[in-house]
């Protein structure tokens, strides 16, 4: 792989805009996967907010549980105030300013069109704090959690360096565009089908060429292509499944959220075969880790 092809977003925004009424989700949600400032409220309020708009802006017909817009939507992004360069690059500020310090890590939040991997009805609100849903009961996590996530890590004791990694939980597919710059290799698993085609959909034109869509139980990782320098969950269980730890490389990260009703941000790493340490950062909150998959 070309390491050059790591150091920018594949396509630049403006090349990117008009193909922004692509394949969108539209069913009802409950959010869940927040932290720190965003609560499990604001994407219901959100979603509420734009209810109407959402009506109002496309027609869509519904085949084998995916929306496609039959009617056309609002005009290119780039014309929006909202989904601009500088708002991205407000955002990025902003997550800096909660504390996230790694230079790559923010390069990459602020390269990535985030408002591309929503529903037009949403785009407006892409660069705040916050979680949006994104169908099937599950949620956008809000950029710092991204950020914060990313930049744990690569603070690892290989300079930063992450050769392959695995994300649990591909949703639309907008963590895995930034992991995409900042590793050689990114493999990402989602358990509902209709999200796995959404994030195909949602990364087909942007040409990234380092990342490989699963479709199957994350809770299973991917031994056939372990170990692994790095693995981050994006959904929250009681406990990390011992399939994915023992799917680390040996100095390998796992930033995972742990818990029920209160969660937090767990770190593992991997310091021998049989030996792996453990420690609690910050509360946060994710939909649940689920077995199994749903078609």
């Amino acid at each position: 792989m070309n390491d050059n092809k790591n150091k920018r977003f594949p396509l630049s925004l403006s090349s990117l805009s008009d193909k922004s009424s692509r394949t969108s989700k539209s069913e009802q949600v409950r959010p869940a996967s927040t932290s720190r400032i965003a609560t499990p409220q604001t994407a219901t309020s959100n979603a509420s907010r734009h209810q109407q708009s959402s009506t109002v802006s496309r027609t869509a017909t519904t085949t084998h549980g995916r929306v496609t817009p039959t009617a056309s939507v609002q005009g290119p992004d780039r014309a929006s105030p909202m989904v601009s360069d500088a708002v991205r690059k407000a955002m990025v500020a902003r997550v800096a300013k909660q504390g996230v310090k790694d230079s790559k890590v923010l390069a990459a939040m602020e390269a990535v069109p985030r408002h591309l991997f929503m529903e037009p009805a949403l785009r407006s609100q892409a660069y705040i704090d916050a979680s949006l849903p994104i169908g099937y009961h599950q949620t956008i996590s809000q950029p710092y959690i991204v950020a914060r996530m990313i930049e744990i890590l690569r603070n690892n004791n290989n300079g930063g360096a992450l050769n392959r990694v695995l994300e649990i939980g591909t949703g639309c597919g907008y963590q895995a565009a930034v992991l995409s710059l900042v590793a050689k290799e990114v493999y990402s698993i989602e358990r509902i089908k209709g999200l796995h085609e959404l994030a195909k959909t949602n990364l087909r034109p942007m040409r990234v060429a380092n990342i490989r869509l699963h479709y199957g139980d994350g809770m299973l990782g991917l031994p056939q292509v372990a170990p692994f320098d790095g693995i981050i969950l994006a959904a929250a269980g009681m406990e990390v499944p011992q399939a994915l730890l023992d799917q680390m490389a040996i100095g390998g990260r796992l930033i995972a959220p742990v818990g029920d009703r209160r969660q937090v941000l767990q770190l593992i790493e991997r310091v021998s075969k049989f030996e792996w340490n453990s420690s609690t950062l910050e509360d946060c909150h994710f939909v649940p880790l689920r077995p199994g998959t749903h078609s």
